[in-house]
This record gives structure tokens, sequence and C-alpha cells, in this order.
């Protein structure tokens, strides 16, 4: 199964990120605000995200829960073939299908083994006890469809609308790219969504409340938002107080929000557009 042979497009993004390492702090999390980055410029959105580390069990119920959700998800790290490394094995439990060496990836990875020696200068052995362990890498669950790796060759693996690649940005930035360049560009949208707010300052959020609701009830299909900041080096305490959503429905939205605001004597200060 492949992500052209679904039956209906994903209205969600999710995001799953599997290490103890991001859990431990020894290392940050770079790919969530990567996505968004690559979301962002094709007019999509982050809808959710999860971090889960090396425990097989929670690897596979995150995982069933990704499948199940019929969302566009990528999946990043753990696909390697060292023992902490569980998220081929755990994607193939939560389908309840085996895992079989993928011929496109056997080919890539021995293509790889071969510029590897030929970089060492020394004979390319291929039944070489690590040649045949590297083979491991392109073990996927049954039916999945590759992603190229244009870092090293060896490749990620796709099932329906979830796409695992590895945790190293160098090679995960480039392959959840090109997944969404190749898979999902009728989704795309050209100035799809707009934020508008405006600083608050003086205004407590509980006071607001009833004018956040009633714009959200007069204009439906835009959200409001309230990001409320005690200690800003530029404002101070404050409110960033908008609308956002689709250009079309946001400016009678923030028409509403600013007359309210006037109405209710609050401070304000810059107005900002995203």
């Amino acid at each position: 199964m492949n992500p052209t042979s679904s039956t209906s497009d994903p209205q969600t993004v999710g995001l799953v990120i599997v290490g103890d390492e991001i859990l431990s702090g020894k290392r940050a999390d770079k790919h969530m605000p990567k996505l968004i980055e690559l979301l962002a410029a094709r007019g999509l959105q982050l809808g959710w995200a999860e971090y889960v580390g090396d425990a097989p069990e929670r690897i596979t119920a995150t995982l069933k829960r990704a499948f199940d959700s019929g969302d566009l998800v990528f999946s990043c790290g753990g696909i390697g073939a060292t023992p902490d490394d569980h998220t081929r094995q755990c994607a193939g439990k939560a389908l309840g299908v085996e895992l079989e060496l993928h011929p496109q990836a056997e080919a890539l990875i021995r293509e790889r083994m071969q510029d590897t020696a030929r970089e060492q200068g020394i004979p390319y052995v291929p039944d070489r006890p690590d040649n045949i362990h590297r083979l491991n890498m392109g073990v996927f669950p049954r039916g999945a469809a590759i992603i190229p790796n244009p870092y090293n060759k060896i490749p990620g693996f796709t099932v329906g609308h979830v796409h695992f690649v590895p945790g190293f940005p160098v090679m995960a930035w480039p392959m959840m790219e090109w997944v969404l360049d190749t898979h999902y560009k009728h989704l795309f949208r050209e100035k799809a969504y707009v934020e508008k707010s405006v600083i608050v300052f003086g205004a407590m959020e509980a006071s607001l409340t009833p004018l956040m609701e009633q714009v959200e009830r007069e204009h439906p299909g835009v959200k409001v938002f309230s990001l409320p900041s005690v200690d800003h080096p530029q404002y101070g305490r404050h409110i960033d107080l908008g609308v956002k959503g689709d250009p079309a429905l946001v400016d009678a939205a923030y028409a509403t929000l600013l007359a309210g605001l006037n109405a209710f004597g609050a401070k304000l200060g810059p107005e900002l557009v995203r």
C-alpha cells in the first residue's frame, strides 16, 4: 500500500519522534520546527506530534494510532539495524504483517556498500557478515514502498500515509520534502492560512474571553488565539491576541476583534500579520 493507492486524502499532518536520546535531553528535537517550515511553505500545517522512547510496546501502540488515524504522518528515527532500533519491527506489528527484505532497498544498500568499499580502497565482499547485517536496514513491513535517501542511498519506507525516515536531519529533511512534493502536491494551498493579531496591554485573558467567544461564534472557520506573556523583552506584560485561518475569512473576524477591544477600552500596541 502506498500513498497514491489510498482511498482518501489525509486531512491532518502528524509527526512521531522516536528515541530515548530526545526524551533524556542528550539531543534536542529539530524535526518538528523543520517540518512546520516545510509544511508552511506548501500551505499546510502540523496537526499533532508525539515523542516516544525506545520501548517497543510504546512504539507499536503509537504507530498503530498513526496508521489508524488516516493522517499524513512522518515517523523519524529508529529505522537502523542496531539493537536500539525498533521502528521497522514495531511498524510490522502495528500493521499485523511480516517484515521482508525490500528488493529496491536491497539494491540501494548494496550499491551504498560498494560505494563505501570503493571510497576506502578495499574490495567489496557482499557476503561479509557486516555487509549481510546492513541489509536489515532494508527489511520493511510487507507492501511498503521506499523513500529515496539522497544523502547515503539507505532508503526509508512508506505504508499508506505513514512515512518512515531516519533520525538524522541531514537525511530526514530532504526525504520528508520528497514525500510531500511527490505524493501530496495536490493538497498544497497557496496563501491558504494567515494570522492577524494585536498586542494588548493591561488586560486579563478572563475578561477578554467573552469577546473571543463572540468572534468565533460570528465568524465560523476562524480560530481565535491568545498568547499571554509576563516578561517579554520589548512589550513586557501583554497578550498577543488574534485570529487565524483562511485569508478570505480572517479580515472580517479581525475587524470584529478590534472593534470589541476598542469598545472594551483596551490599550493596544503593534499589529502583527504572519
